[in-house]
């Protein structure tokens, strides 16, 4: 069992539908420092934001490969994967989470 905390993959949209991602190892706590304006400058004075995706990105690594290619995503394919389910995001991408967390994965099923 890894004592590590996982990291997460997020997008949140401003009033003015603006979509923005980011990692995170605690979502709650990041959308909270984005809304009092301590996290990034692109958001600061935007408005309420609100969470309309996460998912589970594995470790450091991973979830910086994720979000990089995730940023590089054109609006209408942000907005479809903010429709889809989170699990495809590995396979859209053709990354592998990493031998550990299989491992772990295959332990808790």
């Amino acid at each position: 069992m890894s004592t590590s905390p996982g990291w997460f993959l997020y997008m949140l949209r401003t009033p003015t539908g603006m979509l923005y991602t980011g990692i995170t190892t605690d979502v709650t706590r990041r959308l909270d420092q984005h809304q009092a304006g301590k996290g990034a400058k692109a958001l600061r004075g935007k408005g309420e934001l609100a969470l309309v995706f996460h998912c589970a990105a594995g470790d450091r690594s991973l979830a910086s490969k994720l979000e990089i290619r995730v940023k590089k995503l054109s609006k209408v394919q942000k907005e479809l994967l903010v429709k889809a389910a989170p699990e495809c995001l590995l396979r859209y991408f053709g990354l592998q989470k990493s031998g550990s967390e299989e491992k772990g994965e295959q332990e808790e099923n």
